[in-house]
């Protein structure tokens, strides 16, 4: 059971790595410092990619949670 959640582990951490580069780097630590154009809305390939983030980051912590709780 734990080569199986490990392997989860490894898949996901790769997907959310591979998420998190292909995300628009636009506003990221400047942002906060350098005022900008305004609020931006995400649309298309963005907005499927933001959420593809967040549903992947959430199955990686829970698989980190029960490998955590099988050990």
């Amino acid at each position: 059971m734990n080569i199986i959640l490990s392997i989860f582990q490894l898949i996901f951490g790769i997907s959310l790595i591979g998420l998190i580069l292909l995300q628009n780097s636009k506003g990221g630590l400047t942002g906060g410092i350098v005022p900008s154009d305004g609020y931006r809305t995400k649309r298309g390939a963005e907005k499927i990619v933001f959420r593809l983030t967040i549903i992947i980051a959430i199955l990686f912590l829970i698989v980190c949670i029960l490998g955590l709780l099988i050990k």
